[in-house]
């Protein structure tokens, strides 16, 4: 397990702003892609949605948040309306840099003073944006808004009108962050049951040979370390892929040097932050493919799961019909993306090395202390736990401690009230609004006795 390094520093930028000034047309065009969405109608982003950046060989957290349709908590008519407060306030305490988002079109108004007020208070950097500025003499018009104090950017997010200097001066305003991933590069397990291809897809990967290949189940006898980065520069993420041998059942090992081989492959789990499993499409899954889910499991490893001669299987089934089969037959897999590819041909490649790429930003995501209170309150809020005894679970305070895996530490008034199931639940709220795919998420309970004398 990680814990946080202090040379880390802040590279979120929070985009906030009054309903419909276009700030998800904003996030979705600095993200590159459409993930937020976008609508005529106010208010249609109610929760933060997050994404990472990469742009000029270097990357940045983005988080879209609700339109701000009230300052005052007591003027918020609805527990939603509150519920978007909560998330901005969140927003701008992550925040390393805050993009206010105003309309250009339809000038300052009152609520944007109030934000504008708002942002003052919270002492962080700003950048007012006055998007819709979709030609040079709205460009005029944005001079308005610089009463506000902030440095002001006229831009058309419709139009894609001066996007570039805007990223080019948040770029600019970042801290540096230190790429962890060069000292301590994400180790990657490639596991499965002999002869599924685990070699020939480390070799389609990185694009060497590397590793032997062959036809004959059990060529791979060691764990071989494979170096290989994502992206380029500074900002290039390093991982360490090891290749292991085919996991045999134990009762069927005769040779020592098969012995020494399924070792080897179990301690490669237990050291990985991410395990690959690498299913034969011809075949499905077996019973064998369920222990290595277990020790996964206990591992506390990340996971994804790579469907591989996808060639072979694709004339007899669809991987609609495959996936739900499989997802029936390994329950774990619930929060595991599975992909379908082929080592022989390359299919699907490019999509597997950006899965890689996610789930190691997942396992090493550092969530907000602010933001991961809202998310636990709102959960128990929601659902309350089942009484035990006459007593109820009660949470006062949560923090993570550590990544690969994330680990989160909660303040309780005592831990033997949290139910298996109340668990589940809560780290299934965690995923909804974090995402985290295919990442362990640990939950430590802490019996805070000071509190509960308190009560």
């Amino acid at each position: 397990m990680q814990t946080f390094p202090d040379t880390v520093r802040n590279r979120t930028v929070a985009i906030v702003g009054r309903p419909n000034v276009g700030k998800s047309s904003l996030f979705n065009r600095l993200a590159g892609h459409r993930i937020a969405i976008v609508h005529e109608e106010s208010g249609v982003t109610r929760d933060r949605l997050s994404a990472e950046v990469t742009s000029r060989d270097q990357r940045f957290e983005l988080i879209d948040t609700g339109g701000i349709g009230y300052i005052d908590r007591k003027a918020a008519k609805d527990s939603i309306d509150s519920g978007i407060l909560d998330q901005v306030d969140a927003a701008i305490e992550d925040a390393g840099l805050i993009l206010f988002v105003v309309d250009c079109m339809a000038g300052a108004v009152v609520l944007d003073e109030e934000v504008a007020k708002r942002l003052h208070e919270a002492g962080r950097p700003v950048l007012l944006i006055a998007n819709k500025s979709d030609n040079p003499k709205l460009d005029e018009d944005a001079a308005e808004f610089e009463r506000f104090a902030f440095p002001v950017y006229p831009v058309s997010t419709l139009h894609n009108r001066g996007i570039g200097d805007l990223v080019h001066d948040i770029l600019a305003r970042l801290p540096e962050m230190e790429n962890l991933t060069i000292a301590d590069p994400v180790k990657i397990a490639v596991v499965g049951r002999p002869n599924a291809g685990k070699s020939s897809f480390i070799n389609r990967l990185t694009k060497s040979d590397r590793v032997i290949v062959s036809e004959i189940a059990g060529t791979t006898r060691d764990s071989i370390e494979v170096p290989f980065q994502v992206g380029h520069g500074d900002s290039a993420r390093h991982y360490k892929l090891i290749d292991t041998a085919g996991l045999r059942k134990w009762g069927k090992v005769k040779e020592a040097v098969d012995k020494y081989s399924n070792l080897r492959t179990e301690g490669a789990i237990k050291r990985a932050d991410i395990t690959l499993l690498v299913l034969d499409a011809s075949e499905g899954p077996t019973v064998r493919d369920k222990k290595i889910l277990s020790l996964i499991e206990e591992a506390e490893s990340g996971c994804i799961v790579l469907v591989n001669k996808w060639d072979l299987a694709e004339n007899i089934t669809t991987q609609r019909q495959y996936e739900e089969a499989l997802r029936r037959e390994l329950p774990y897999l619930d929060h595991v993306p599975i992909f379908y590819g082929s080592a022989l041909t390359g299919y699907n490649m490019r999509k597997i090395i950006e899965a890689i790429d996610e789930v190691a930003r997942s396992v090493s995501t550092q969530l907000s202390t602010g933001v991961l209170n809202r998310v636990l309150q709102k959960a128990f809020q929601k659902t309350s736990p089942h009484m035990v005894k006459g007593r109820r679970l009660k949470m006062y305070y949560a923090t993570q401690v550590g990544v690969r895996p994330i680990r989160i530490k909660i303040f309780v008034n005592s831990p033997s009230l949290l139910p298996g199931t109340y668990q589940k639940y809560l780290q299934r709220c965690l995923r909804e609004a974090f995402g985290l795919a295919g990442a362990p998420l640990i939950l430590i309970l802490n019996r805070r006795r000071a509190l509960e004398e308190n009560e």
